[in-house]
């Protein structure tokens, strides 16, 4: 996987049960954190072979649940976008809390 941070390219290889637990190693491996995937859901929204998915995953981490959300035509895509929105609203919810 190739993920795009800041315009610096990180490239990272995982393994996980499929391609999308091995996704969000990867994205792990660029972005280390404690967070802990409470909820993973995908929804068509369209119908045929080239429906768009939604995919929404709720992320808990010290107490602070979050969620990310996004849609794509690539179930693996979808999730992996919807995972890094978790995580950035994981951040600013850090960023929030954080003592000053």
């Amino acid at each position: 996987m190739v993920l795009s941070i800041g315009g610096e390219n990180h490239e990272v290889t995982s393994t996980g049960d499929g391609p999308v637990d091995a996704t969000f190693a990867a994205i792990k491996k660029v972005f280390p954190h404690g967070a802990r995937l409470q909820l993973y859901q995908v929804h068509a929204v369209t119908e045929g072979t080239d429906a768009q998915a939604t995919v929404s995953v709720r992320l808990e981490e010290n107490g602070k649940i979050v969620t990310g959300q996004s849609a794509d035509t690539d179930t693996v895509v979808a999730s992996a976008k919807a995972y890094i929105n978790a995580l950035n609203n994981l951040v600013v919810r850090r960023e929030k809390t954080a003592p000053a």
